[in-house]
């Protein structure tokens, strides 16, 4: 056998030994030091609304951790499509993360064709919580429980306006469910998020909303909005006293939002654990615990595999609901 040959050889698998080890360093090295520079956290919502509020509560905790800013960007506009768009397109390098509530998932039942893929474009990194939601009414309503506001309705269908954050919105699915009861009918009226949605039944524009209690806190405490009852399953320890709507007159009737991170498809799995971890961090730190539970958050802080088992879910679910109610792809 060729002497030359052996000697290569032997020289060679030390050396890839040797290459491994060093990508496997770098990659180390690189994960150690993430993050440089400020992220960008895309928010496909306009500021004021429920989900920009909760985004600016952790991104402010989140940032601490980190070490750099996590800088929240209010992309909104054409059903959060526009901003969820930005983070699929972003590069994968841990720097974009975007905000992903229930719509992400909706709006995959919803509308035929989408510029992006949820399943394939995106990386989860984890389920933040998930978020109360209550039907609110203008004061000038003569309707002081959800009974009495069915017993309006049924009086006069379709003379009262009810305001939704847009297409696929829970606010937009729960009025969807209201109008499915017997007798009732309520005037639909679309808005570019849910912050002008509430600003149009504060100002007497539109009488009902079904809203996330962020948006709104301010203004039912205030008594500029009348809250008679929570969209959920099961009454919030953040408000007992307010009855579910199903309990309330409207059985089976659910409307609700969860609240997420996710990252560009192909983001290393460095970034998105140091991103989880943060999120985690901050989501159990007691003064972030307070603020969210008193706006009736139900913290979850899942993995990321977590959460990517629940997006699949999501996904059937929605599929599934639009296809019951008979709502069509746009």
């Amino acid at each position: 056998m060729n002497v030359a040959f052996l000697i290569s050889r032997a020289a060679v698998v030390p050396l890839a030994a040797m290459l491994s080890v060093t990508a496997v360093w770098a990659q180390g090295t690189a994960a150690n030091s993430y993050p440089t520079r400020a992220i960008r956290l895309i928010v496909a919502y306009p500021p004021g609304g429920g989900t920009d509020v909760i985004a600016r509560i952790l991104a402010q905790k989140m940032s601490e951790g980190l070490g750099k800013q996590l800088v929240v960007d209010n992309r909104g506009g054409a059903d959060t499509i526009i901003g969820t768009d930005l983070v699929a397109k972003a590069a994968p390098d841990g720097y974009t993360v975007g905000v992903a509530t229930s719509t992400l998932t909706i709006n995959t039942a919803l509308y035929a064709k989408l510029p992006y893929d949820v399943a394939r474009d995106f990386a989860p990194v984890t389920l933040q919580m998930k978020g109360l939601y209550v039907l609110v009414v203008h004061p000038s309503v003569a309707a002081k429980s959800m009974s009495e506001l069915v017993a309006l309705i049924k009086s006069a269908p379709g003379k009262l306006n009810a305001a939704n954050a847009g297409p696929g919105s829970p606010s937009h699915l729960g009025l969807a469910q209201l109008n499915t009861y017997p007798g009732l009918k309520v005037v639909g009226i679309n808005y570019k998020g849910a912050g002008p949605a509430a600003a149009s039944v504060l100002s007497g524009e539109t009488q009902i909303m079904v809203v996330s209690m962020p948006t709104v806190i301010q203004q039912i405490q205030a008594g500029r909005l009348r809250a008679l009852a929570v969209t959920s399953t099961q009454r919030s320890p953040s408000v007992p006293d307010l009855p579910t709507a199903a309990e309330a007159g409207l059985p089976g009737f659910e409307a609700s939002n969860w609240y997420g991170l996710i990252v560009p498809a192909r983001t290393g799995k460095a970034q998105i654990n140091r991103l989880y971890e943060e999120s985690r961090k901050a989501l159990a730190q007691a003064d972030v615990k307070r603020r969210l539970v008193d706006l009736g958050a139900d913290i979850v802080a899942s993995t990321p595999e977590e959460f990517g088992v629940f997006i699949r879910a999501e996904l059937v679910k929605w599929a599934k609901l639009t296809r019951d109610a008979g709502i069509k792809p746009e």
